[in-house]
């Protein structure tokens, strides 16, 4: 499956022809780049640097200072060996909407042509003021309706994301979608997740994004407001312990009884969103199916014990993804990186890499 993709200006639909694809993901904690070389017939990562950004510096996904985060995309930049100015980057969070539609069968002209009204009735935002894409789920298909995957991003989103950039003197050929990119990756390597309702689950350093898989299609994605700084917080407040040692608990590969403590709580907010997700999901598609699988990535997915707890909670198997699980890494690509310790942190920047840009 091929997902929309955003682009400042207009609706970018096929993809290009260069060779590499520079990667880069802005987090509130922390920048990364991935770089992957199309050249061969299967893609191969060939570089990942990661630059931790000052505390605050980008706030519930709003840049608070731009010039800290354009120092710390041009260091991270630089020290990937990076040359060209093109990267390929994301947005996400409330002001971007997705959403699985049925509209009478056209051609993908016609559908074009009708996207902005039926977007009118499914987008809470004022049309003047969003980039628009979507995407035939069943184009071959023989029924007078058909499947079609909606997608609208606040303009003013992408245009705060590509200010930074040039700030940096970085331009972005491609703003995708944070739920695409991280579909890219996962599809990649775990091609039997995609069929069935499957949650994978995105944990950030202030946010966790919850993405529902329809058959391999996300088709629902949901923010919750937790991420490792809240269990962080919650160990120094509730737990007396100070940042340092709270932040060795979190990053750390033991379990212990004031990280379990925490866990109960801050894992039970995670894993009720992903059943409101899945409910709000099956009261309003007629395709959606009990959820069969979760996969966790992001920085909070390695927080010892977590993954048990979400099981145990959802009662269901949740297993860390690993986006490299079926990619070629060129040796020397994570130098001065631990694989097991990276790895759930690339999901996004691998997804955004394995795109060719324009």
């Amino acid at each position: 499956m091929r997902c929309g993709i955003l682009q400042v200006g207009r609706i970018m639909a096929l993809f290009g022809r260069k060779k590499t694809t520079v990667s880069l993901d802005i987090g509130s904690g922390l920048v990364k780049v991935a770089v992957v070389d199309h050249a061969k017939a299967d893609p191969e990562l060939t570089k990942v640097v990661v630059t931790p950004l000052l505390a605050d510096a980008i706030v519930e996904g709003e840049i608070m200072d731009p010039g800290i985060v354009s120092e710390a995309i041009t260091a991270t930049l630089q020290a990937a060996g990076v040359t060209t100015k093109d990267v390929v980057t994301a947005v996400g969070g409330r002001d971007v909407i997705i959403k699985k539609i049925q509209i009478e069968r056209v051609k993908e002209q016609q559908a074009r042509e009708l996207m902005r009204w039926e977007a009118e009735q499914h987008v809470p935002f004022d049309m003047e003021s969003v980039e628009l894409d979507f995407q035939i789920l069943d184009p071959e298909g023989d029924d007078p309706e058909m499947s079609v995957l909606l997608v609208a991003a606040k303009r003013d989103l992408v245009e705060a994301k590509v200010r930074v950039l040039a700030e940096a003197g970085v331009n972005a050929t491609v703003v995708d979608v944070d739920a695409f990119a991280l579909h890219n990756a996962f599809e990649r390597s775990y091609p039997d997740a995609m069929t069935g309702v499957v949650a994978l689950v995105n944990i950030g350093h202030e946010v966790t994004n919850v993405n529902i898989l329809d058959n391999g299609v996300p088709i629902l994605t949901r923010d919750i407001t937790v991420g490792t700084r809240r269990f962080r917080e919650d160990l120094q407040r509730d737990r007396g312990l100070g940042p340092d040692d709270a932040a060795a608990l979190i990053q750390g590969y033991d379990r212990s009884p004031d990280l379990d403590a925490v866990i109960e709580g801050r894992g039970e907010e995670i894993a009720v969103g992903v059943e409101r997700a899945v409910a709000f999901l099956t009261s309003s598609s007629r395709t959606a199916g009990q959820l069969r699988g979760v996969y966790i990535c992001g920085g909070g997915a390695r927080i010892p014990g977590l993954a048990e707890a979400l099981g145990a909670r959802l009662q269901l198997t949740v297993e860390l993804a690993n986006p490299l699980a079926a990619l070629a890494v060129r040796d020397g690509a994570l130098d001065g990186l631990v694989t097991d310790e990276i790895a759930p942190l690339l999901m996004l920047p691998v997804g955004l890499a394995l795109r060719r840009s324009a």
